[in-house]
């Protein structure tokens, strides 16, 4: 910012992790944030919701970057707030392939880990030792913040500086995925080990092994491991929103919620402002801004920016691979329900020959007893599986086919769960309509693009559009999905912005 002159005007669209907290530090660093979102709730897609007495986490149930060192909590010391108390996912998950009742766990002791996947898959320790290996490489780059992919010299000189020679390792495997790599160890043909990695990453990614970067797939593969982890938060998840909303309120930005940006405006190739509706009243009015950041989807962008969306920019989103949607079922149970020692997450896979989606593939989030999100004597189970985006909205029966997906999900969760009319205290159910209306992403998709070679790191979606002054940030940029990855998209923005401005 430049000292002594009025503070610099910064409009925030969408209230979820990337946004709250790009808003935060912005305001924290001496600009003028308006944040608004349409939601009743901040958060998006790692709000929350309230039933009959149980907390239900909308999408995001897990989070990573809170040991000394990750990104949540170089953010919250810069802030100088609390991070939310929280208990580390022992094992990560528990991973059932279809007809096997005993699980692989993802431990996170590095030491058990690797003896749970010699004992679960003989003969693929040369992979793993890759995968840490690079790991390692990409870990060390990317805590030295460089900018990817690079649009201008700065972007550049950072992205420069935060090379080593040890970076080095990872050259040679830029343009490589996981399924090429499994076949050059001659693991191409394990269908355990294959099916293990497809569930994984597909949560991580959005693509299965076969497709994902394998640079991207080193880091979604260890991130589980100490001295990181994965972290199950007291409370619920609104407790990290919460907690960046009385920062950014602190230092003087404001938060509308129930409010929709329609557009944003561009004159002479630079935003001046958006257009805002009060969900409440029904008026409109043009909120100026000097920068406008989008925490939004790539698709959700190019339509807000209208016809001055750039040309190949529209061009470039509208050929992007199909993006996934998310049906989810949200059970408010008895604890007798739960069976005993039930890890915090599991990832369920009935038929080797169906989709992983569909309901033939389930990730599962369990409450703890006291973690506040169930009464005395009860849990939250929620089980979420990929789906297709444009089935929900082309279906004649949309009440039929929640009901149907419903009744399946329910079912095969009962080969685990107790799940009996006297167990069920609640259930409810969300699709990607139900997404659609709640996080006004478009279609109702979730998790950001899929990690590709091609849309990955160097060959992603920038946060520095080509419109300047308009910034993308989120899981459509890197380092992708989770509240971790789009709180490090929101810290690249804020540091962009500042050296543009200061």
């Amino acid at each position: 910012m430049v000292h002594g002159a009025d503070p610099c005007r910064v409009v925030v669209v969408g209230a979820g992790i990337g946004g709250l907290t790009a808003a935060a530090l912005l305001a924290h660093r001496g600009y003028r944030v308006q944040l608004f979102d349409q939601a009743l709730v901040p958060g998006g897609c790692a709000s929350t919701f309230r039933r009959r007495g149980f907390t239900f986490d909308v999408g995001a149930t897990q989070v990573a970057g809170l040991e000394p060192g990750g990104i949540h909590h170089r953010i919250f010391s810069e802030l100088g707030i609390d991070l939310p108390p929280a208990v580390p996912c022992d094992p990560a998950c528990a991973v059932y392939l279809p007809d096997e009742s005993e699980p692989i766990r993802v431990w996170r002791d590095p030491v058990k880990w690797q003896a749970e996947r010699q004992r679960q898959f003989p003969g693929s320790e040369p992979f793993w030792q890759l995968m840490a290996d690079l790991f390692q490489a990409s870990w060390a780059f990317q805590s030295r913040d460089p900018v990817l992919p690079p649009r201008n010299l700065w972007d550049l000189g950072q992205l420069v500086q935060a090379l080593r020679p040890g970076t080095l390792v990872t050259v040679p495997h830029t343009f490589s995925t996981v399924g090429q790599v499994l076949r050059w160890y001659g693991l191409g043909s394990d269908r355990r080990l294959r099916t293990f990695l497809d569930l994984q990453l597909k949560l991580y990614s959005q693509v299965d092994a076969e497709e994902t970067a394998l640079l991207y797939a080193a880091t979604a593969l260890a991130v589980s491991q100490e001295p990181h982890g994965l972290f199950h938060l007291q409370g619920s998840m609104q407790v990290l929103s919460d907690r960046l909303v009385t920062s950014l309120e602190r230092d003087g930005g404001q938060l509308h919620l129930r409010h929709t940006v329609e557009q944003i405006h561009v004159e002479n190739g630079r935003p001046t402002g958006v257009t805002v509706r009060n969900q409440k009243t029904g008026n409109t009015w043009v909120e100026s801004a000097d920068h406008v950041v989008a925490n939004v989807t790539a698709q959700d962008l190019v339509r807000l920016l209208g016809d001055a969306a750039p040309q190949g920019y529209g061009q470039r989103v509208e050929k992007l691979p199909p993006s996934s949607g998310a049906f989810v079922v949200y059970l408010g149970v008895t604890q007798d329900a739960i069976p005993e020692d039930c890890p915090p997450h599991l990832q369920f896979l009935y038929d080797y020959d169906g989709p992983i989606g569909e309901n033939n593939s389930l990730f599962v989030s369990v409450s703890h007893p006291g973690d506040g999100r169930a009464p005395q004597g009860c849990a939250t189970v929620i089980a979420s599986s990929f789906t297709d985006p444009d089935a929900w909205g082309k279906t004649s029966d949309y009440e039929g086919l929640k009901q149907e997906y419903t009744e399946v999900a329910i079912a095969r969760l009962s080969r685990y769960f107790r799940l009996t009319p006297e167990t069920i205290c609640y259930q409810e159910a969300a699709t990607p309509r139900t997404f659609a209306r709640f996080t006004a992403r478009d279609r109702g998709i979730v998790g950001g693009i899929g990690q590709r070679v091609s849309t990955f790191g160097p060959f992603g979606f920038a946060n520095r559009t080509p419109v300047p002054g308009v910034w993308l940030v989120g899981d459509s940029t890197h380092p992708g999905e989770g509240t971790a990855g789009v709180s490090y998209s929101a810290l690249t923005v804020v540091r962009q912005i500042e050296q543009q401005t200061r």
